[in-house]
């Protein structure tokens, strides 16, 4: 009676423990398609096995957007002068106000190129604020006492299989250097 217990709790003990055997998979961003700056479905189907850096921005931001975005602005030439393939997208945190008309108004002031810069709207606040918390894991809120919306200032490096790689902290300093870096590691991999 002993062995046979013991011969079932050791069988049970191989079998749970073959369990933390298998790897876990990577992390893939759900897959999303929004509305970009002219007027097109954009999405993860356009950004599959591309690497590609994100941010969060809106056009009536008064404080720290338009630094972000001129900072997006010098990483795309960055990008476009070492001939890395690497995408942009910057996500609307006011898509209420931020229609794709205003959005290409807003990328104009800062290129005239939007061949790998994709700026998106197209959803409701509560999908963004959802959208940014679960796959960014970063706080969007829109108080109704105003009309400037709290998000983050961090870009994020995307890979080809829709994993955060990395993020940096935007803090009125340019990152490019670090983003550029990573990019090159991660077009390699």
């Amino acid at each position: 009676m002993k062995k046979t217990w013991l011969l079932a709790l050791s069988i049970a003990l191989i079998i749970l423990s073959a369990c933390g055997l298998t790897e876990p998979k990577p992390y893939q961003m759900k897959p999303f398609t929004f509305t970009d700056h002219n007027n097109k479905a954009f999405g993860s189907k356009e950004l599959k096995g591309k690497v590609w850096v994100a941010n969060f921005i809106f056009t009536s931001c008064d404080t720290v957007c338009p630094p972000m975005t001129a900072n997006m602005a010098e990483l795309q030439k960055r990008l476009k002068d070492e001939n890395l393939p690497a995408e942009l997208v910057s996500f609307s945190v006011d898509p209420a106000v931020d229609t794709p008309e205003k959005l290409k108004k807003y990328m104009a002031a800062f290129t005239k190129d939007d061949s790998n810069w994709h700026m998106l709207t197209g959803y409701t606040q509560e999908q963004i604020e959802t959208f940014g918390r679960e796959e960014f894991q970063t706080l969007i809120q829109k108080p109704e006492s105003s009309d400037q919306v709290i998000h983050n200032t961090n870009f994020y490096l995307v890979d080809q299989n829709g994993e955060i790689v990395n993020e940096y902290s935007f803090n009125l300093n340019s990152h490019s250097e670090d983003i550029i870096k990573d990019v090159k590691k991660a077009l390699s991999q």
